[in-house]
């Protein structure tokens, strides 16, 4: 599929393996977690635009790039979301934080919004839209969703692990938006959870039942 990136790298795999592990306790995850995000963002971030500018070194002065535009919005679908943006702030510090507050129907399994708080102008930015889990897809396709209908434009997404429906939803519903997922999971069970999976990562981050 166009636009999407499944990563083969050996310390994203082994590292989501961790994850995986029933026994790999809160502290530990969370780690993980945004060691991850870190390492697919290297990747995510490849095509950020750069403009030359003026440098002194202790040699000369000279022409140099850097990063250009307004700055990167990071925007985690809460709460699971948010275990991903510190890995990515550790690349780009500079990056704005957004939220996209979303709960999925227990009996249709649909993402409702509760909170959507983005930063400004985000029609000028390139937005990092991150949840660990891409599982039926709903809750990703409505984040992007909301952020478009806010003026949204050059937005990508970033996602630990994906369920192949949940993939190919996301990916019909929004073919502009680039997506990046750390492992491509088998399928979706009858309640909708990623097989092998990890559980539910928002509680596995933060420690709730």
């Amino acid at each position: 599929m166009e636009n999407v990136t499944i990563f083969d790298h050996p310390l994203i795999q082994h590292k989501i393996s961790m994850l995986r592990d029933k026994r790999t306790g809160t502290n530990e995850f969370r780690a993980l977690t945004e060691e991850i995000a870190m390492l697919m963002g290297y990747e995510a971030l490849r095509d950020l635009p750069l403009e030359d500018v003026e440098v002194e070194t202790p040699i000369e002065t000279c022409m140099t790039p850097m990063l250009a535009g307004k700055k990167l919005a990071v925007v985690p679908i809460l709460r699971a979301g948010l275990g991903m943006v510190n890995g990515i702030l550790a690349l780009v510090p500079s990056a704005k934080v957004g939220h996209i507050g979303l709960y999925r129907d227990e009996t249709t399994h649909e993402p409702h919004e509760y909170f959507c708080k983005l930063p400004r102008p985000i029609d000028q930015r390139v937005i990092v839209v991150t949840d660990p889990m891409l599982a039926t897809g709903g809750s990703a396709i409505s984040a992007v969703d909301f952020i478009k209908q806010h003026g949204g434009k050059t937005i990508k997404f970033m996602s630990i692990i994906a369920a192949p429906e949940g993939l190919e939803r996301f990916h019909a519903a929004h073919p502009d938006v680039q997506i990046y997922v750390g492992h491509l999971d088998r399928e979706l069970n009858a309640d909708a959870y990623i097989c092998p999976g990890l559980g539910d990562a928002g509680d596995r981050i933060f420690g709730t039942k």
